[in-house]
């Protein structure tokens, strides 16, 4: 606003209402002028206000600005950081599709293969069927090829059996005659006649007891094991065998020592095992200068060793490893079947047992036999 000039507002006219007319209106130039201050100060007042209003304004707007841009900035880690997570997932799913591509053609491969394994279970089952029907029939065959050597072997001893239930018949005979002769001759001695008949009835029992151990060796042998003497087999063997080894002039040994010899076993097997040994032997002697079979044994906390050793000419280096097969012999056509030491091997085998040969040349064979010993507590056994 233009300030009035004082000197315009001289009046035009002197005098006292001149005055007082130019007094009001200076007063009324002065109460406007005053009035423009106050308002020009209250402009400035609310100008200041407006100007520390859009201060603080300008700085809030800064501050917000600046929060802005960590935002701006945290947001645009956070979208990286979303890609990279994005780009994780992304590669996860490709994956996750890739492994379950794979697990369905594994569950295909799995499920073939679960196919293929029950043929081959059914495959399985019917070879174990007839793997044991065969098995039964080796073991049958077996059997009976172990029944036709022991009545090979009943054959060969029939000329010594004869020839000692020879001795009991005729001492029979003896003792009944003189008793029927003390009778006739009215002796009124009766123990006489009674020793006599006595006599004859012993001659019966061990004429009895010879055809009962033959009916007994002759028979199958059956299929339970109890613990046994071989002291006993080695001399229920030698009893069958001595009168063929006492007319060959062969000179037997026993020597088993003092501890006794007890496996668990089949003892009419065991003795079968002896035989096959001691006839084995009486053939190797028949034209040795010397004729001798020594039996020994030993008993160890484990194992029982029995040992048959001869003095004939011994088996030749090259025949050692084939002495146990089937039907392979060293004696001439006609004298062995190759049976014997066969049939020994496989009945010391199903004992548990080992049996093996040392030959040297002109000084015989050694058969060692090792079979597991009984322990103290245990009882009659069946073969598995």
């Amino acid at each position: 606003m233009r300030e009035s000039n004082i000197e315009d507002c001289q009046p035009a006219v002197s005098g006292p209402a001149a005055a007082a007319t130019t007094e009001s209106r200076l007063r009324a130039q002065v109460e406007t002028l005053d009035r423009s201050l106050r308002k020009g100060d209250q402009q400035r007042r609310a100008m200041l206000h407006i100007m520390g209003d859009l201060n603080e304004s300008n700085k809030r707007l800064t501050n917000h600005r600046k929060a802005l841009l960590h935002i701006l900035a945290d947001y645009e880690q956070d979208r990286r950081r979303l890609g990279r997570q994005t780009e994780r997932l992304d590669n996860s799913r490709r994956a996750l599709l890739n492994i379950l591509q794979d697990s369905h053609k594994d569950k295909l491969r799995l499920e073939a293969s679960r196919k293929a394994m029950i043929h081959i279970m059914g495959d399985l089952q019917d070879t174990t069927a007839e793997m044991q029907r065969r098995e039964k029939e080796l073991r049958d065959k077996q059997e009976q090829l172990v029944q036709a050597g022991k009545l090979a072997t009943l054959g060969e001893l029939t000329t010594g059996v004869a020839h000692e239930l020879n001795n009991p018949l005729n001492n029979i005979g003896l003792f009944v005659g003189n008793a029927e002769d003390l009778i006739k001759l009215g002796a009124t001695d009766k123990e006489r006649i009674i020793r006599e008949l006595r006599h004859a009835m012993q001659q019966v029992r061990k004429a009895t007891g010879i055809i009962s151990h033959l009916r007994t060796f002759g028979r199958a042998a059956p299929a339970s094991r109890e613990r046994i003497s071989l002291r006993h087999v080695i001399e229920r063997a030698l009893s069958l065998m001595q009168e063929q080894l006492r007319l060959r002039e062969i000179e037997v040994k026993v020597e088993l020592g003092p501890d006794e010899p007890v496996v668990v076993g089949n003892s009419i097997q065991l003795e079968q095992v002896c035989i096959n040994l001691l006839t084995n032997a009486r053939d190797a002697v028949a034209d040795s200068p010397r004729k001798a079979i020594r039996i020994s044994g030993s008993v160890g906390s484990e194992a029982v060793e029995v040992v048959f050793a001869d003095t004939g000419h011994g088996i030749p280096p090259e025949f050692e490893r084939r002495i146990f097969d089937p039907f392979f012999t060293t004696k001439e056509v006609g004298k062995g079947t190759g049976l014997g030491l066969s049939i020994t091997y496989g009945i010391i085998k199903d004992h548990g047992g080992t049996i093996s040969v040392v030959s040297r040349a002109d000084e015989g064979a050694t058969f060692l036999i090792r079979l597991p010993r009984a322990r103290a507590d245990r009882e009659e056994v069946s073969p598995e």
